[in-house]
């Protein structure tokens, strides 16, 4: 794994040659050979192991319901997560839905966020480490909001925010999602929704497949008001996309 971004130009020029003086003396060389290199985007990678190369890429889904999806499935081992603390599932089922909605929501550039962030599974998969260990520690049943609202939103994800809106913008919707109406009845997740022309709640402490089969019937279609945003916001994402 190419790990060091500032040294990879010198090995890659390096490879390159080496595969070319390989490929000139011994011809095809053995047809079971495979070489993998994996590393994060540069444009200092040599043309000529591009063009000689497979290129893989493992990019987030397009759309809300479809991160959310992913999102959701990060975590696959149905018969734990059934038998978790209903607190926990809810809570859970929230960070998943910020997780996709902080990554879908930079489709809509400056309304969205003022720089673009590296946001991955691995925030979330780290999130839900910490969610674990104090849920497991709680002895009273006031579930520590301001904690795990700071841990998520100034910490795991905040970790990546330099610009000061832009970290405003995390707590927000950390303040929208992480409070006590998300225990205590179904919380709308949609920000400022008016509840019924568009809506998509967090439902009651249920199974796994039923928290999967709320995920794909609820969220059919895509709006900026599942971030917070005018309608109108859609208006410039949809001229880009179209040019």
């Amino acid at each position: 794994m190419l790990q060091n971004i500032h040294l990879m130009p010198k090995f890659l020029t390096d490879l390159e040659k080496k595969l070319e003086h390989i490929s000139q003396t011994i011809g095809a060389g053995n047809p079971n050979f495979r070489l993998f290199l994996s590393a994060k985007p540069s444009k200092e990678i040599p043309i000529g192991i591009l063009d000689k190369s497979i290129k893989l890429s493992n990019e987030p889904p397009s759309g809300l319901r479809a991160n959310m999806q992913r999102a959701f499935c990060y975590f696959p081992d149905v018969n734990e997560f059934n038998d978790k603390d209903v607190k926990l599932k809810s809570i859970l089922f929230a960070l998943c839905y910020f997780h996709s909605c902080v990554i879908e929501r930079k489709r809509f550039g400056k309304k969205g966020w003022n720089l673009g962030y590296d946001f991955s599974l691995g925030d979330l998969r780290d999130s839900s480490i910490v969610l674990h260990k104090y849920i497991d520690k709680l002895q009273s049943g006031n579930v520590p909001w301001e904690d795990l609202r700071y841990i998520f939103g100034q910490i795991m994800y905040g970790g990546h925010i330099v610009d000061d809106w832009d970290r405003r913008l995390c707590d927000a919707y950390q303040i929208q999602f992480m409070n006590d109406s998300l225990i205590q009845d179904e919380l709308d997740l949609y920000p400022f929704s008016d509840g019924k022309k568009h809506s998509f709640k967090c439902p009651a402490p249920t199974t796994y497949d039923k928290y999967l089969d709320h995920i794909i019937k609820g969220l059919k279609e895509e709006t900026p008001i599942a971030y917070g945003l005018h309608p109108n916001a859609e208006i410039d994402f949809r001229t880009e996309q179209c040019k």
